[in-house]
């Protein structure tokens, strides 16, 4: 099993639960795929509704796109 197959199996409440800036940004910078992070933003927009957290994932869909 990979790595990328190791963070696909993370919840979005696991990715973004944390307090912590640092915990964030590493569940955002390992997500590789548009469906977790459409399940990423969904999580974000119905709880905390962080803009700094939602231009990250925005900025990762960017990334993800371009691959």
């Amino acid at each position: 099993m990979t790595d990328a197959d190791e963070s696909t199996r993370l919840t979005p409440e696991q990715r973004l639960g944390p307090t912590e800036p640092a915990l964030i940004t590493a569940g955002i910078v390992t997500i590789h795929d548009l469906e977790t992070l459409r399940a990423c933003v969904a999580y974000e927009n119905q709880h905390q509704q962080r803009s700094p957290v939602l231009r990250r994932l925005g900025k990762r869909a960017a990334v993800i796109r371009e691959e």
